[in-house]
């Protein structure tokens, strides 16, 4: 739902602020006034490439900013475009213009000369042609779905399996054979910083060993023992004479039992040092085993049993895959079949529904100045897709006297969105919660002016509709009615009622908006669409 629309320096625009009803909103205004301006606002809204065309000549850049209710949420959107590109804003942030795209592509649809793309992409038609599929159709339409995703599972097992179980297999046993020789290692976080430091330390025994040797001489030889004792005996006497030397004294006494403690110690140490230079070889072996993999794994212990935990991980999952590989086949098969025959079912229901769809839309192109036009929805059969197994088209006639082809080369712009209008209301509506038409009355007039309004009144029932219209029998079935008008180089949007919009109807019929005789003819036209609005 679109509720407000504001631009400044939008081509003579100098500044606009419109609020949309629901229903039925026509454009109106002079030739050359740039009613087709406020349809340009809707395409920067919807995220299309911001031409620099539209800036107008009162500021340096345009803006354009829209006020919408989506999923039960307001949504503010925001272009800014100037001489070096454009600016998209979505509730406040920057966002690029692909984001719009994306959130509105689908709820605002305009309809020109070169915006049919509901009825001349396939995706287009389709999503028409299931608009109007009955209860089995939408069954067919939700089991086609639910067989489409089974088989995109079993494709995507076998994906997986690669095509060759057997490289599965080589690879697995890579895997298998990466972490037996991690886990033999047997290395934790910190043993690597632990022997380095055993193998400088053994390395270097016979250094240590010379050290320390001279050391346990030197703290346990006689002479260092007697120089003790005698200093202990010189202190205690000292003692006797000044009683605050006690400590001192009682400390000194200790030094012989600590000298004995450690040089017992040391002595262990050295003995220590010849019993661990047999180990030197096994330290180095594991060092080198460490270099080896690190070599293949990692940097760093951490490195290889990240490594390992991936691995095991990686080994798990292809035997889960490997275990299931005999099932994968029978499971292409079985859901192929069942895609072929759910897409079968769904391509007829589609059929059954396309020709009550052309016949609705011929009827109505009649009402809109065809006299004997031809409307084929093609289905045909393709190889299953997402959306189903087939192929939809529109193929079009004028007349009956010619032979239709694909609408996208066959009719003309006016031709095409009258055919759009035409399908849209025979389906039901259109899948846009906003529907904008440009130049879809060109050429027509009298009572199939009046027939178009009657129908884009119809098919603006639980939507918005925005119809530019140069017509006044159009213009009189709008809820709400827009005037554009141009004074020198600024152009106005204004929303008119009442005596209002009785004088621009009078305009649009005889050019003379003060017109008596226009004014009785505008009221009779407006009553009119009032009346058959009020009968239908």
């Amino acid at each position: 739902m679109l509720d407000e629309v504001t631009v400044s320096n939008l081509g003579l625009i100098e500044t606009a602020a419109v609020e949309f009803g629901s229903g039925l909103t026509v454009v109106s205004g002079e030739t050359g006034t740039g009613k087709t301006l406020m349809l340009g606002a809707l395409r920067l809204i919807r995220g299309e490439n911001a031409s620099k065309d539209l800036i107008g000549p009162h500021a340096d850049t345009t803006e354009v900013a829209a006020v919408l209710m989506k999923d039960d949420a307001e949504l503010f959107v925001r272009r800014s475009v100037g001489s070096k590109g454009s600016k998209a804003y979505v509730d406040g942030h920057v966002a690029p213009a692909r984001e719009l795209s994306d959130r509105l592509g689908s709820t605002i649809a305009i309809v020109g000369q070169h915006d049919q793309h509901m009825i001349t992409s396939a995706p287009g038609v389709r999503r028409l042609v299931d608009l109007t599929l009955d209860e089995e159709g939408q069954k067919a339409r939700i089991a086609y779905g639910t067989a489409c995703q089974e088989y995109q599972a079993a494709a995507q097992a076998q994906r997986e399996l690669g095509g060759d179980p057997r490289a599965l297999e080589r690879e697995l046993e890579i895997l298998r054979f990466q972490i037996d020789e991690i886990d033999a290692a047997g290395f934790s976080v910190g043993d690597e910083a632990i022997l380095r430091a055993t193998a400088t330390r053994l390395r270097s025994a016979t250094e240590l060993g010379e050290d320390l040797d001279r050391a346990l001489t030197a703290i346990s030889g006689d002479e260092v023992s007697e120089a003790i004792d005698a200093a202990v005996r010189s202190l205690q006497r000292a003692s006797r004479i000044d009683n605050d030397l006690d400590p001192l004294a009682e400390r000194l006494g200790e030094v012989p039992g600590l000298l004995s403690d450690l040089a017992a110690d040391l002595q262990r140490y050295v003995d220590g040092l010849g019993d661990e230079a047999q180990d030197m070889d096994a330290v180095e072996a594991k060092l080198a085993a460490l270099s080896d993999l690190k070599r293949k794994y990692g940097d760093s212990v951490e490195d290889i049993l990240t490594f390992a935990k991936d691995a095991r991980e990686r080994a798990d999952h292809l035997e889960g895959v490997l275990h299931g590989a005999a099932d994968v086949e029978e499971r292409i098969r079985e859901s192929h079949r069942a895609l072929v025959e759910a897409g079968a079912h769904l391509t007829s229901e589609r059929r059954s529904a396309a020709e009550i769809l052309s016949s609705e839309a011929a009827s109505h192109l009649r009402d809109l100045g065809f006299t004997d036009p031809i409307v084929r929805i093609a289905v045909e059969p393709t190889e299953p897709r997402e959306h189903g197994s087939d192929h939809v088209e529109v193929r079009f006639a004028s007349d009956s006297a010619l032979e239709p082809g694909p609408v996208a080369s066959i009719a003309s712009g006016g031709e095409l969105s009258r055919l759009v209008l035409a399908l849209t209301v025979a389906a039901g509506g259109a899948d846009a919660e906003v529907v904008a038409f440009d130049e879809i009355d060109a050429g027509i007039g009298g009572a199939t002016a009046l027939a178009m309004g009657e129908k884009l009144k119809r098919l603006a029932d639980g939507r918005q509709v925005i119809c530019v219209t140069h017509l006044p029998q159009v213009a009189a079935h709008g809820d709400h009615h827009l005037v554009v008008r141009r004074e020198g180089t600024v152009t106005s949007v204004e929303s008119v009622e009442g005596e209002q919009r009785t004088a621009e109807i009078a305009r649009m019929l005889a050019g003379l908006g003060d017109s008596k005789l226009g004014h009785k003819h505008a009221e009779e036209l407006l009553q009119r669409a009032a009346d058959v609005v009020r009968d239908r």
